[in-house]
């Protein structure tokens, strides 16, 4: 058997990396920055789904000039001089409402619309309201937080010298596991090939996972730690610190959670084509 490949998210969440903050902490992003991102080629394409997200936002009773801001930009000519762009300025909810009126079999769509969905959702989710969501929900919740974390420790990792990704994170798996790297919890888990393990988490593996991330990035920060070796062995030490802690204070080990019956890339299709039939329903009434 091939040995499974760690999954790498550099580049499947960038959403964040384009994004912008104004002087009074709001965030926005750029409709032509969130084009190349959504892998449109052409502006008079993406331009389209543009106007049906408008149209969206104008049906659902918000203020469409607040949620697309039009904005100039200019653009420099071959020949030295320099046109008018119309570009722009987009809330949180309006990239929402472009990703669900995109095409949805481009991969980076499928992506934004999960990030945006859960991202929108997330702001006005309480515990309470956390506590009260199905497990499904709150592993869809979980695993959008470590793919967001694990997009800010590779850039991390990779400015500070990891250049084998790979072992980086086999060294942190290693620490949290008792030994056992990532494909090691892959056939433990019993998983088919190419299936990714924290797709087939349940949802507190995930947030001990998200810890191990997020610490491992604090502390190669907060140290200034350079060098693979150094930050493969400062995973490694994050990793098992996060696991005498968990066994510190009685919890379940890592590897004794049980595996969902389900991936959530089977329940994402299941959800698609549930909202496929559902469309396709109204359509005929």
């Amino acid at each position: 058997m091939n040995k499974i490949k760690i999954t790498k998210e550099e580049n499947s969440i960038s959403f964040e990396d384009i994004k912008h903050i104004d002087s009074n902490g709001n965030e926005y992003w750029f409709a032509r920055e969130l084009q190349k991102v959504l892998e449109y080629k052409e502006w008079r394409k993406f331009e389209g789904v543009i106007e049906k997200a408008k149209n969206a936002c104008d049906n659902s009773n918000y203020n469409v000039s607040q949620c697309f801001v039009e904005v100039d930009k200019t653009s420099k000519m071959p020949n030295g001089g320099v046109k008018k762009m119309l570009d722009y300025k987009l809330n949180r909810y309006a990239c929402y409402l472009i990703v669900q009126n995109a095409d949805p079999r481009k991969k980076a769509i499928a992506l934004g619309q999960t990030y945006f969905a859960i991202q929108t959702r997330k702001q006005e989710l309480s515990e309470i309201e956390y506590d009260n969501l199905p497990e499904t929900e709150k592993r869809f919740y979980q695993r959008n937080i470590t793919k967001q974390g694990n997009y800010l420790l590779q850039k991390v990792a990779r400015n500070a010298g990891v250049k084998n990704m790979d072992q980086f994170y086999n060294a942190g798996y290693k620490g949290l596991y008792n030994g056992e790297t990532a494909d090691d919890i892959f056939k433990r888990k019993g998983l088919r090939y190419r299936e990714d393990i924290l797709d087939n988490m349940c949802s507190d593996e995930l947030i001990v996972n998200s810890f191990r991330i997020s610490q491992t990035k604090q502390k190669i920060e907060n140290e200034n730690i350079k060098g693979e070796n150094n930050l493969k062995k400062a995973h490694n030490l994050v990793g098992k610190e996060v696991r005498k802690t968990i066994k510190r204070l009685g919890g379940t080990m890592p590897e004794d959670f049980p595996t969902p019956k389900k991936s959530l890339k089977e329940l994402e299709k299941e959800r698609k084509n549930l909202q496929i039939k559902n469309e396709e329903k109204n359509q005929l009434s």
